[in-house]
Protein backbone atom coordinates (compact mmCIF):
# COMPACT_ATOMS: atom_id res chain seq x y z
CA UNK A 1 0.00 0.00 0.00
CA UNK A 2 1.13 3.59 -0.51
CA UNK A 3 3.31 5.06 2.22
CA UNK A 4 1.15 6.66 4.87
CA UNK A 5 -1.99 4.73 3.89
CA UNK A 6 -4.49 4.90 6.75
CA UNK A 7 -6.17 1.72 7.94
CA UNK A 8 -8.77 2.39 10.58
CA UNK A 9 -12.13 1.70 12.12
CA UNK A 10 -15.03 4.13 12.11
CA UNK A 11 -17.35 4.99 14.99
CA UNK A 12 -19.85 7.73 15.83
CA UNK A 13 -20.39 9.39 19.19
CA UNK A 14 -24.13 8.85 19.74
CA UNK A 15 -23.87 5.30 18.43
CA UNK A 16 -21.19 4.09 20.86
CA UNK A 17 -20.81 6.56 23.75
CA UNK A 18 -24.00 5.93 25.73
CA UNK A 19 -25.51 8.26 28.29
CA UNK A 20 -27.90 10.31 26.15
CA UNK A 21 -31.60 11.12 26.44
CA UNK A 22 -32.15 9.63 29.90
CA UNK A 23 -32.98 11.46 33.14
CA UNK A 24 -30.24 13.98 33.92
CA UNK A 25 -28.36 13.12 30.73
CA UNK A 26 -27.55 15.35 27.76
CA UNK A 27 -30.34 15.23 25.21
CA UNK A 28 -30.15 15.33 21.43
CA UNK A 29 -32.69 15.51 18.62
CA UNK A 30 -33.61 11.82 19.09
CA UNK A 31 -35.00 12.50 22.58
CA UNK A 32 -38.70 12.58 21.67
CA UNK A 33 -38.49 9.49 19.48
CA UNK A 34 -36.89 7.57 22.35
CA UNK A 35 -39.42 8.87 24.89
CA UNK A 36 -42.52 7.97 22.87
CA UNK A 37 -41.21 4.53 21.91
CA UNK A 38 -40.83 5.22 18.21
CA UNK A 39 -37.28 3.86 18.48
CA UNK A 40 -35.43 1.66 20.93
CA UNK A 41 -33.73 3.68 23.71
CA UNK A 42 -30.04 4.25 23.04
CA UNK A 43 -29.09 3.51 26.67
CA UNK A 44 -25.41 2.86 27.29
CA UNK A 45 -24.71 1.97 23.62
CA UNK A 46 -21.20 0.45 23.66
CA UNK A 47 -20.35 2.31 26.90
CA UNK A 48 -17.50 4.05 25.09
CA UNK A 49 -17.72 7.32 27.00
CA UNK A 50 -17.24 5.58 30.34
CA UNK A 51 -14.67 3.07 29.08
CA UNK A 52 -12.87 4.32 25.96
CA UNK A 53 -9.60 2.47 26.62
CA UNK A 54 -10.95 -0.98 25.77
CA UNK A 55 -12.12 0.21 22.36
CA UNK A 56 -8.85 2.03 21.65
CA UNK A 57 -6.80 -0.97 22.78
CA UNK A 58 -8.74 -3.31 20.51
CA UNK A 59 -8.42 -0.96 17.53
CA UNK A 60 -4.68 -0.60 18.07
CA UNK A 61 -4.30 -4.37 18.38
CA UNK A 62 -5.78 -4.70 14.89
CA UNK A 63 -2.85 -2.70 13.55
CA UNK A 64 -4.94 0.40 12.83
CA UNK A 65 -3.03 3.62 12.38
CA UNK A 66 -6.21 5.71 12.45
CA UNK A 67 -9.36 5.79 14.58
CA UNK A 68 -12.49 7.67 13.54
CA UNK A 69 -14.72 9.08 16.26
CA UNK A 70 -17.37 11.74 16.58
CA UNK A 71 -17.82 14.66 18.96
CA UNK A 72 -21.29 15.05 20.43
CA UNK A 73 -22.46 18.65 20.48
CA UNK A 74 -25.21 17.79 22.98
CA UNK A 75 -22.64 16.46 25.46
CA UNK A 76 -20.48 19.58 25.21
CA UNK A 77 -23.35 22.10 25.17
CA UNK A 78 -26.28 20.37 26.91
CA UNK A 79 -28.05 23.70 27.38
CA UNK A 80 -27.77 26.67 25.10
CA UNK A 81 -24.71 28.75 25.95
CA UNK A 82 -23.48 26.37 28.69
CA UNK A 83 -20.23 24.67 27.67
CA UNK A 84 -19.25 21.58 29.64
CA UNK A 85 -15.47 21.81 29.91
CA UNK A 86 -15.38 18.38 31.51
CA UNK A 87 -16.82 16.87 28.33
CA UNK A 88 -14.23 18.65 26.21
CA UNK A 89 -11.51 17.35 28.51
CA UNK A 90 -12.93 13.84 28.07
CA UNK A 91 -12.65 14.12 24.30
CA UNK A 92 -9.12 15.48 24.68
CA UNK A 93 -8.15 12.40 26.68
CA UNK A 94 -9.60 10.12 24.00
CA UNK A 95 -7.65 11.92 21.28
CA UNK A 96 -4.49 11.64 23.36
CA UNK A 97 -5.25 7.94 23.78
CA UNK A 98 -5.43 7.52 20.01
CA UNK A 99 -2.07 9.23 19.53
CA UNK A 100 -0.41 7.26 22.31
CA UNK A 101 -1.46 4.06 20.56
CA UNK A 102 -0.11 5.16 17.19
CA UNK A 103 -3.52 5.96 15.70
CA UNK A 104 -4.14 9.30 14.00
CA UNK A 105 -7.62 10.40 15.04
CA UNK A 106 -10.14 11.27 12.35
CA UNK A 107 -12.68 13.46 14.13
CA UNK A 108 -16.22 14.14 12.95
CA UNK A 109 -17.58 17.43 14.27
CA UNK A 110 -21.21 16.47 13.68
CA UNK A 111 -22.49 12.95 13.00
CA UNK A 112 -26.25 13.38 12.40
CA UNK A 113 -27.15 14.59 15.91
CA UNK A 114 -27.45 18.01 17.55
CA UNK A 115 -28.70 19.27 20.94
CA UNK A 116 -32.42 18.93 21.56
CA UNK A 117 -32.73 22.64 22.30
CA UNK A 118 -32.11 23.37 18.60
CA UNK A 119 -35.24 21.45 17.57
CA UNK A 120 -35.80 18.59 15.15
CA UNK A 121 -36.07 20.95 12.16
CA UNK A 122 -32.80 22.70 12.98
CA UNK A 123 -31.31 22.37 9.49
CA UNK A 124 -34.23 24.26 7.94
CA UNK A 125 -33.38 27.35 10.00
CA UNK A 126 -31.62 30.18 8.20
CA UNK A 127 -29.12 30.53 11.06
CA UNK A 128 -28.17 26.83 11.18
CA UNK A 129 -24.78 27.22 9.39
CA UNK A 130 -23.74 29.96 11.82
CA UNK A 131 -24.96 27.93 14.81
CA UNK A 132 -22.87 25.00 13.58
CA UNK A 133 -19.87 27.31 13.17
CA UNK A 134 -20.20 28.42 16.79
CA UNK A 135 -20.14 24.76 17.89
CA UNK A 136 -17.16 23.98 15.66
CA UNK A 137 -15.27 26.95 17.04
CA UNK A 138 -15.76 25.71 20.61
CA UNK A 139 -14.61 22.20 19.74
CA UNK A 140 -11.61 23.38 17.73
CA UNK A 141 -10.52 25.75 20.46
CA UNK A 142 -10.07 22.77 22.76
CA UNK A 143 -9.01 20.03 20.35
CA UNK A 144 -7.44 21.38 17.14
CA UNK A 145 -3.90 20.82 18.38
CA UNK A 146 -4.66 17.13 19.00
CA UNK A 147 -6.04 16.20 15.60
CA UNK A 148 -5.08 16.86 11.97
CA UNK A 149 -7.78 14.89 10.11
CA UNK A 150 -11.36 16.17 10.26
CA UNK A 151 -14.84 15.44 8.93
CA UNK A 152 -17.02 18.54 9.16
CA UNK A 153 -20.40 16.80 8.90
CA UNK A 154 -21.16 13.14 8.31
CA UNK A 155 -23.21 12.16 5.25
CA UNK A 156 -24.96 15.41 4.43
CA UNK A 157 -26.92 13.56 1.77
CA UNK A 158 -28.12 10.92 4.27
CA UNK A 159 -29.40 13.66 6.59
CA UNK A 160 -31.51 15.09 3.77
CA UNK A 161 -32.75 11.70 2.62
CA UNK A 162 -33.28 10.21 6.07
CA UNK A 163 -34.97 13.22 7.67
CA UNK A 164 -37.17 14.71 4.93
CA UNK A 165 -37.51 12.10 2.15
CA UNK A 166 -37.59 8.65 3.79
CA UNK A 167 -38.72 9.53 7.32
CA UNK A 168 -35.98 7.46 8.99
CA UNK A 169 -34.51 10.22 11.20
CA UNK A 170 -36.17 13.01 13.20
CA UNK A 171 -38.28 14.90 12.20
CA UNK A 172 -39.38 11.83 10.23
CA UNK A 173 -41.03 13.52 7.25
CA UNK A 174 -41.47 11.85 3.88
CA UNK A 175 -41.24 13.12 0.31
CA UNK A 176 -40.61 16.71 1.44
CA UNK A 177 -38.21 17.37 -1.44
CA UNK A 178 -38.19 21.13 -1.00
CA UNK A 179 -37.29 20.95 2.68
CA UNK A 180 -34.65 18.29 1.99
CA UNK A 181 -33.03 20.60 -0.55
CA UNK A 182 -33.04 23.51 1.91
CA UNK A 183 -31.57 21.34 4.68
CA UNK A 184 -28.77 19.98 2.48
CA UNK A 185 -28.04 23.51 1.27
CA UNK A 186 -27.66 24.71 4.86
CA UNK A 187 -25.54 21.65 5.70
CA UNK A 188 -23.23 22.35 2.75
CA UNK A 189 -22.93 25.98 3.79
CA UNK A 190 -22.10 24.79 7.31
CA UNK A 191 -19.41 22.53 5.85
CA UNK A 192 -17.78 25.51 4.12
CA UNK A 193 -17.80 27.50 7.37
CA UNK A 194 -16.45 24.49 9.23
CA UNK A 195 -13.71 23.93 6.65
CA UNK A 196 -12.58 27.53 7.03
CA UNK A 197 -12.68 27.34 10.84
CA UNK A 198 -10.63 24.13 10.92
CA UNK A 199 -7.96 25.59 8.66
CA UNK A 200 -7.79 28.75 10.76
CA UNK A 201 -7.28 26.67 13.88
CA UNK A 202 -5.04 24.08 12.22
CA UNK A 203 -3.45 25.24 8.93
CA UNK A 204 -2.09 21.77 8.12
CA UNK A 205 -5.47 20.10 8.58
CA UNK A 206 -6.94 17.63 6.12
CA UNK A 207 -10.69 18.21 5.91
CA UNK A 208 -13.54 16.39 4.20
CA UNK A 209 -17.24 15.65 4.37
CA UNK A 210 -18.18 12.08 3.50
CA UNK A 211 -21.17 11.31 1.31
CA UNK A 212 -23.02 8.05 1.49
CA UNK A 213 -22.55 6.58 -1.99
CA UNK A 214 -25.92 6.91 -3.75
CA UNK A 215 -26.58 6.36 -7.44
CA UNK A 216 -28.86 9.42 -7.64
CA UNK A 217 -26.66 12.35 -8.67
CA UNK A 218 -28.68 14.96 -6.77
CA UNK A 219 -28.23 13.09 -3.51
CA UNK A 220 -24.51 12.41 -3.77
CA UNK A 221 -22.12 13.69 -6.44
CA UNK A 222 -23.99 16.99 -6.82
CA UNK A 223 -22.96 17.98 -3.30
CA UNK A 224 -19.28 17.39 -4.03
CA UNK A 225 -19.59 19.23 -7.35
CA UNK A 226 -21.05 22.29 -5.62
CA UNK A 227 -18.07 22.38 -3.26
CA UNK A 228 -15.62 21.98 -6.17
CA UNK A 229 -17.24 24.27 -8.75
CA UNK A 230 -15.21 27.39 -8.03
CA UNK A 231 -11.91 25.50 -8.10
CA UNK A 232 -12.88 24.01 -11.46
CA UNK A 233 -13.27 27.47 -12.96
CA UNK A 234 -17.08 27.43 -13.16
CA UNK A 235 -18.61 30.89 -13.33
CA UNK A 236 -21.32 31.24 -10.72
CA UNK A 237 -23.86 32.25 -13.35
CA UNK A 238 -23.10 29.17 -15.41
CA UNK A 239 -23.41 26.77 -12.49
CA UNK A 240 -26.76 25.21 -13.45
CA UNK A 241 -25.60 24.45 -16.98
CA UNK A 242 -22.35 22.93 -15.66
CA UNK A 243 -24.24 20.77 -13.17
CA UNK A 244 -26.46 19.42 -15.95
CA UNK A 245 -23.31 18.29 -17.74
CA UNK A 246 -21.93 16.75 -14.57
CA UNK A 247 -25.20 14.87 -14.02
CA UNK A 248 -24.97 13.39 -17.51
CA UNK A 249 -21.34 12.44 -16.93
CA UNK A 250 -22.18 10.81 -13.59
CA UNK A 251 -25.04 8.79 -15.05
CA UNK A 252 -22.86 7.65 -17.94
CA UNK A 253 -20.26 6.38 -15.44
CA UNK A 254 -22.98 4.40 -13.64
CA UNK A 255 -25.18 3.04 -16.45
CA UNK A 256 -28.33 1.10 -15.64
CA UNK A 257 -30.90 -0.93 -17.53
CA UNK A 258 -33.22 -1.06 -14.52
CA UNK A 259 -36.51 0.75 -15.16
CA UNK A 260 -36.87 1.38 -11.45
CA UNK A 261 -33.45 3.00 -11.27
CA UNK A 262 -34.16 5.09 -14.36
CA UNK A 263 -37.43 6.30 -12.83
CA UNK A 264 -35.73 7.25 -9.57
CA UNK A 265 -33.05 9.18 -11.45
CA UNK A 266 -35.70 11.09 -13.39
CA UNK A 267 -37.60 11.91 -10.20
CA UNK A 268 -34.42 13.00 -8.47
CA UNK A 269 -33.42 15.27 -11.35
CA UNK A 270 -36.89 16.77 -11.65
CA UNK A 271 -37.06 17.69 -7.96
CA UNK A 272 -33.55 19.15 -7.81
CA UNK A 273 -33.19 22.89 -7.29
CA UNK A 274 -30.13 22.83 -9.55
CA UNK A 275 -29.89 22.46 -13.31
CA UNK A 276 -31.67 23.81 -16.37
CA UNK A 277 -33.01 20.81 -18.26
CA UNK A 278 -36.36 19.35 -17.26
CA UNK A 279 -38.61 19.11 -20.33
CA UNK A 280 -41.61 16.80 -20.05
CA UNK A 281 -40.19 14.50 -22.71
CA UNK A 282 -37.04 13.97 -20.68
CA UNK A 283 -38.38 13.51 -17.16
CA UNK A 284 -42.01 12.63 -17.69
CA UNK A 285 -42.77 14.92 -14.76
CA UNK A 286 -43.23 18.29 -16.42
CA UNK A 287 -41.44 21.36 -15.11
CA UNK A 288 -38.76 21.21 -12.49
CA UNK A 289 -40.13 21.54 -8.98
CA UNK A 290 -38.39 24.46 -7.28
CA UNK A 291 -40.01 25.35 -3.94
CA UNK A 292 -37.70 27.73 -2.11
CA UNK A 293 -34.66 27.32 -4.34
CA UNK A 294 -31.69 27.23 -1.95
CA UNK A 295 -28.54 29.27 -2.40
CA UNK A 296 -26.60 29.40 0.87
CA UNK A 297 -24.06 26.78 -0.18
CA UNK A 298 -23.28 28.45 -3.50
CA UNK A 299 -22.91 31.78 -1.76
CA UNK A 300 -20.55 30.26 0.82
CA UNK A 301 -18.44 28.43 -1.79
CA UNK A 302 -17.90 31.49 -3.99
CA UNK A 303 -17.34 33.82 -1.01
CA UNK A 304 -14.75 31.55 0.60
CA UNK A 305 -11.13 32.66 0.71
CA UNK A 306 -10.27 29.08 -0.26
CA UNK A 307 -10.30 28.05 -3.89
CA UNK A 308 -11.87 24.76 -2.87
CA UNK A 309 -13.37 23.61 0.41
CA UNK A 310 -12.45 19.93 0.27
CA UNK A 311 -8.99 18.47 0.83
CA UNK A 312 -10.07 14.86 0.26
CA UNK A 313 -13.15 13.28 -1.30
CA UNK A 314 -14.57 11.03 1.40
CA UNK A 315 -17.11 8.38 0.50
CA UNK A 316 -19.06 5.77 2.45
CA UNK A 317 -19.67 2.65 0.41
CA UNK A 318 -22.35 0.09 1.21
CA UNK A 319 -24.82 -0.48 -1.65
CA UNK A 320 -25.22 2.68 -3.71
CA UNK A 321 -27.83 1.53 -6.25
CA UNK A 322 -30.98 3.31 -5.06
CA UNK A 323 -33.48 1.01 -6.74
CA UNK A 324 -32.08 -2.05 -4.97
CA UNK A 325 -33.26 -0.60 -1.66
CA UNK A 326 -36.91 -0.96 -2.66
CA UNK A 327 -38.66 -4.28 -2.09
CA UNK A 328 -42.24 -5.52 -2.28
CA UNK A 329 -44.00 -5.62 1.12
CA UNK A 330 -43.88 -9.08 2.65
CA UNK A 331 -40.45 -9.95 1.31
CA UNK A 332 -38.35 -12.53 3.13
CA UNK A 333 -35.53 -11.36 5.37
CA UNK A 334 -33.31 -12.85 8.06
CA UNK A 335 -35.65 -13.90 10.85
CA UNK A 336 -38.97 -13.46 9.09
CA UNK A 337 -40.74 -11.19 6.63
CA UNK A 338 -40.77 -7.43 6.25
CA UNK A 339 -43.94 -5.56 5.39
CA UNK A 340 -42.30 -2.22 4.66
CA UNK A 341 -41.51 -1.49 0.99
CA UNK A 342 -37.81 -1.13 1.74
CA UNK A 343 -34.87 -3.44 2.26
CA UNK A 344 -33.34 -3.97 5.68
CA UNK A 345 -29.70 -3.09 6.32
CA UNK A 346 -28.80 -6.77 6.77
CA UNK A 347 -30.04 -7.38 3.21
CA UNK A 348 -27.76 -4.79 1.57
CA UNK A 349 -26.18 -6.33 -1.52
CA UNK A 350 -22.37 -6.67 -1.21
CA UNK A 351 -20.70 -5.36 -4.37
CA UNK A 352 -16.91 -5.17 -3.96
CA UNK A 353 -16.33 -4.71 -7.70
CA UNK A 354 -18.67 -1.74 -7.50
CA UNK A 355 -16.38 -0.12 -4.93
CA UNK A 356 -13.53 -0.08 -7.46
CA UNK A 357 -15.90 1.29 -10.10
CA UNK A 358 -17.18 3.95 -7.69
CA UNK A 359 -13.68 5.08 -6.76
CA UNK A 360 -12.67 5.28 -10.43
CA UNK A 361 -15.77 7.30 -11.34
CA UNK A 362 -15.21 9.69 -8.43
CA UNK A 363 -11.57 10.18 -9.39
CA UNK A 364 -12.65 10.97 -12.94
CA UNK A 365 -14.99 13.67 -11.59
CA UNK A 366 -12.44 15.14 -9.11
CA UNK A 367 -8.98 14.20 -10.45
CA UNK A 368 -7.07 16.68 -8.28
CA UNK A 369 -8.14 15.28 -4.92
CA UNK A 370 -7.19 12.10 -3.04
CA UNK A 371 -9.88 9.62 -2.04
CA UNK A 372 -10.79 8.11 1.31
CA UNK A 373 -13.17 5.22 1.96
CA UNK A 374 -14.48 6.63 5.24
CA UNK A 375 -17.02 3.85 5.85
CA UNK A 376 -17.50 0.34 4.46
CA UNK A 377 -19.08 -2.57 6.30
CA UNK A 378 -21.46 -5.52 6.38
CA UNK A 379 -24.62 -5.79 8.48
CA UNK A 380 -26.27 -8.83 10.06
CA UNK A 381 -29.28 -9.11 12.35
CA UNK A 382 -29.48 -9.90 16.05
CA UNK A 383 -32.91 -9.97 17.68
CA UNK A 384 -33.72 -11.04 21.25
CA UNK A 385 -30.19 -12.42 21.69
CA UNK A 386 -30.50 -14.56 18.55
CA UNK A 387 -28.07 -13.97 15.69
CA UNK A 388 -29.44 -14.64 12.21
CA UNK A 389 -27.15 -15.50 9.30
CA UNK A 390 -27.49 -13.35 6.21
CA UNK A 391 -29.72 -14.83 3.53
CA UNK A 392 -26.98 -14.42 0.91
CA UNK A 393 -24.45 -16.35 3.03
CA UNK A 394 -21.91 -13.54 3.25
CA UNK A 395 -19.83 -13.14 6.38
CA UNK A 396 -17.66 -10.26 7.52
CA UNK A 397 -14.31 -11.91 6.79
CA UNK A 398 -15.20 -12.44 3.16
CA UNK A 399 -16.54 -8.89 2.98
CA UNK A 400 -13.27 -7.50 4.31
CA UNK A 401 -11.13 -9.52 1.93
CA UNK A 402 -13.10 -8.62 -1.17
CA UNK A 403 -13.76 -4.95 -0.42
CA UNK A 404 -10.20 -4.23 0.66
CA UNK A 405 -9.15 -6.20 -2.41
CA UNK A 406 -11.16 -3.71 -4.47
CA UNK A 407 -9.30 -0.85 -2.77
CA UNK A 408 -5.97 -2.52 -3.58
CA UNK A 409 -7.06 -2.92 -7.20
CA UNK A 410 -7.97 0.75 -7.30
CA UNK A 411 -4.52 1.69 -5.98
CA UNK A 412 -2.95 -0.59 -8.60
CA UNK A 413 -4.93 1.27 -11.26
CA UNK A 414 -3.35 4.54 -10.14
CA UNK A 415 -6.25 5.90 -8.11
CA UNK A 416 -5.12 8.12 -5.20
CA UNK A 417 -6.84 6.18 -2.41
CA UNK A 418 -5.24 7.14 0.89
CA UNK A 419 -7.36 5.52 3.58
CA UNK A 420 -9.90 2.86 4.49
CA UNK A 421 -12.00 2.86 7.69
CA UNK A 422 -14.14 -0.18 8.40
CA UNK A 423 -17.61 0.40 9.81
CA UNK A 424 -17.52 -0.43 12.61
CA UNK A 425 -15.21 -1.49 15.41
CA UNK A 426 -18.04 -2.81 17.60
CA UNK A 427 -21.79 -3.32 17.34
CA UNK A 428 -23.49 -0.03 18.05
CA UNK A 429 -26.80 1.86 18.17
CA UNK A 430 -27.81 1.84 14.53
CA UNK A 431 -30.17 4.85 14.49
CA UNK A 432 -33.12 3.58 16.48
CA UNK A 433 -32.31 -0.09 16.92
CA UNK A 434 -29.74 -2.56 18.17
CA UNK A 435 -30.85 -5.25 15.71
CA UNK A 436 -28.49 -4.19 12.88
CA UNK A 437 -24.93 -5.27 13.74
CA UNK A 438 -21.85 -4.00 11.91
CA UNK A 439 -19.04 -4.61 14.41
CA UNK A 440 -15.77 -6.41 13.92
CA UNK A 441 -16.51 -7.25 17.55
CA UNK A 442 -19.94 -8.26 18.72
CA UNK A 443 -21.57 -6.82 21.80
CA UNK A 444 -23.61 -8.91 24.21
CA UNK A 445 -26.40 -6.62 25.34
CA UNK A 446 -28.66 -9.20 26.93
CA UNK A 447 -27.79 -9.00 30.62
CA UNK A 448 -29.77 -5.90 31.50
CA UNK A 449 -29.89 -2.27 30.30
CA UNK A 450 -26.60 -1.34 31.98
CA UNK A 451 -24.56 -4.20 30.57
CA UNK A 452 -22.67 -4.27 27.29
CA UNK A 453 -20.02 -6.98 27.14
CA UNK A 454 -17.55 -7.22 24.27
CA UNK A 455 -17.30 -10.55 22.47
CA UNK A 456 -14.09 -11.93 21.03
CA UNK A 457 -15.95 -12.67 17.78
CA UNK A 458 -18.32 -10.66 15.68
CA UNK A 459 -22.05 -11.21 16.17
CA UNK A 460 -22.06 -13.91 13.47
CA UNK A 461 -19.50 -15.84 15.47
CA UNK A 462 -16.70 -15.16 12.99
CA UNK A 463 -13.18 -13.89 13.50
CA UNK A 464 -13.68 -10.65 11.57
CA UNK A 465 -11.22 -8.78 13.77
CA UNK A 466 -8.55 -11.40 13.15
CA UNK A 467 -9.17 -11.20 9.41
CA UNK A 468 -8.79 -7.42 9.42
CA UNK A 469 -5.63 -7.69 11.53
CA UNK A 470 -4.08 -10.17 9.11
CA UNK A 471 -5.03 -8.08 6.08
CA UNK A 472 -3.50 -4.92 7.54
CA UNK A 473 -0.27 -6.67 8.55
CA UNK A 474 0.01 -8.57 5.27
CA UNK A 475 -0.55 -5.60 2.99
CA UNK A 476 1.97 -3.52 4.89
CA UNK A 477 4.49 -6.29 4.17
CA UNK A 478 3.41 -6.58 0.54
CA UNK A 479 1.78 -9.98 1.06
CA UNK A 480 -1.43 -10.05 -0.99
CA UNK A 481 -2.19 -13.66 -0.14
CA UNK A 482 -4.06 -12.29 2.90
CA UNK A 483 -6.81 -11.22 0.48
CA UNK A 484 -7.37 -14.77 -0.76
CA UNK A 485 -10.03 -17.03 0.66
CA UNK A 486 -8.45 -19.50 3.11
CA UNK A 487 -8.21 -23.00 1.70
Amino acid sequence: MPEGFLFGVATAGFQIEGGFNGPGQPANNWLTWEQIGRVEPSGIAADFWAHPDEALDRAAALGCNSFRLGLEWARVEPREGEIDDTALAGYARILDGCTERGMAPLVTLLHFTHPVWLGEEFWLRTDSPERYLAWATVALGALADKCRHWVTLNEINAVGLGSWILGMFPPGRRMAFGDAAVAMDNLLAAHVLGYEAIHRARPDAVVTTNNASVSLYEFDALLTDLLMAKSMGVDRHDLDRWLDGRRARHDAAHPTSSRGEQALRKLSAATSPYGLRSPRSETGLGSRIRPRSPGRAVEAVYASEHQRTLDVVGLDYYDPLASRHLRAPGHLTAGGRVWAPARELWDDVPDPAGLHTWLAAQHDMTPDLPLWVVENGLCNRVRNARSYPRLDGWDRSRYLRENIGAVVAAVDAGLPVGGYWHWSLVDNYEWGSYQPRFGLYGLDRHHGPTSAQWLDTDSLGGDAAGTYRRIIAGLREGDRSVLAEPS
